[in-house]
């Protein structure tokens, strides 16, 4: 049993900051890869960041470099995305992925972020 909880989410203005978190319980994602998507009205669940857990290799979306960052820590089993310069357009359902063998199977509930103009 694999549960993937995110928090963090929150309402800020354009510019701002905010810090999201995803904690993993039971098994881990030690061989494969911890990451971060997001979904807005109307549109498509879109790949926001990923962390190869191994190593630490990461990969973004254009639309994030440079703003966003990444991170995992080994001994708690989590992983952050520092969320910086936020935009009205960064408003989504943001959700917590986990994948072991090539894919994205196991998904947190997702936290709202809300970016005021």
């Amino acid at each position: 049993q694999v549960q993937l909880v995110e928090s963090g989410g929150g309402l800020v203005q354009a510019g701002g900051s905010l810090r999201l978190s995803c904690a993993a319980s039971g098994r881990t994602f030690s061989s494969g890869f911890m990451g971060w998507f997001r979904q807005a009205p109307g549109k498509e669940r879109e790949f926001v960041a990923q962390i190869r857990w191994s190593d630490g290799i990461t990969n973004y979306a254009d639309s994030v470099k440079g703003r966003f960052t990444i991170s995992r820590d080994n001994a708690k089993n989590m992983v952050d995305l520092q969320m910086n310069s936020l935009k009205p357009e960064d408003t989504a359902l943001y959700y917590c992925a986990g994948a072991r063998y090539g894919s994205w199977d196991y998904w947190g509930q997702g936290t709202q972020v809300t970016v005021s103009s």
